[in-house]
């Protein structure tokens, strides 16, 4: 009864800054949406929870001016804090704006622009935590080459074009890069009007998942159950990636038991 009466309107606008204020946990403040995107810290949370041996990745891959990796880096902290784990974060970009891309209509050339979103790199990279890390230049050849810390649990796509999207998503069957067997994912620019599936960010998924058989990106099912703001509109842009090849050897080989720092995530 409880539940049902804090998801009632005014009770839920009324409720939700105050949580934003006071020093819940970050799982209470992701469910009712009370951070700067609230994708970014939800997607955290997933990766923490599946993270070995105390540590994971997360990634943005389209920094632009930085409030994105900035709000992934405040993010990180405050599951650090709550959970003892350690999340390191990378963004990748250009650090000059969109690229040239296609020019045709899979990068929304009539919407986005060459040289649009320009990052003032030396001002972002003061503003940066020790385990963050800027990755600048051609995503398509730094998605192949960056090393990093820990399994990768979450990645947020915000890179606007078919052909970068269609980069980054290398990321994904680098057999180098370890990850759990189902890795966070944001998409950003899927719900605009000018959205279809024979462009941007919906063909490079769609292409992926017929050209990658070891992995499935599919929509992250049943967000919505339980949450005060069910609505929300990131909600539609959470998807998973499925790595059916681990899946398929946890089934034959099943591991212990999730570990302690699993729980604190829920507190």
């Amino acid at each position: 009864m409880l539940v049902a009466v804090a998801k009632e309107p005014p009770f839920r606008r009324l409720a939700k800054p105050l949580i934003r204020a006071l020093p819940f946990s970050p799982a209470v403040k992701s469910l009712w949406d009370a951070v700067d995107r609230p994708q970014y810290l939800f997607g955290v949370l997933h990766a923490a929870a599946h993270a070995k041996d105390g540590a994971t990745s997360v990634i943005e891959f389209g920094v632009a001016a930085g409030h994105g990796l900035l709000a992934l880096q405040r993010c990180a902290a405050a599951v650090e804090r709550a959970a003892g784990v350690r999340v390191h974060v990378y963004g990748f970009d250009t650090g000059s704006g969109l690229p040239k891309g296609t020019g045709d209509y899979r990068d929304h050339s009539d919407y986005w622009q060459p040289g649009d979103f320009p990052m003032d790199v030396e001002n972002l990279r003061l503003r940066l935590h020790q385990h963050t890390e800027l990755v600048l230049g051609d995503v398509a050849d730094t998605v192949m080459t960056q090393r990093f810390a820990a399994p990768v649990g979450f990645i947020a796509f915000d890179l606007d074009l078919y052909s970068s999207t269609v980069a980054a998503l290398s990321i994904l069957r680098r057999s180098d890069v370890p990850r759990p067997r189902r890795i966070a994912l944001y998409f950003d620019d899927i719900n605009g009007e000018h959205n279809h599936d024979s462009a941007g960010e919906l063909l490079a998924i769609d292409e992926f998942n017929r050209k990658v058989a070891s992995t499935r990106i599919d929509r992250w099912r049943g967000l919505r159950d339980g949450r005060p703001f069910p609505e929300a509109s990131w909600l539609e842009s959470m998807y998973l990636a499925h790595d059916l090849d681990a899946i398929t050897s946890f089934v034959r080989n099943p591991r212990p038991p999730a570990r302690v720092w699993r729980s604190k995530l829920v507190e």
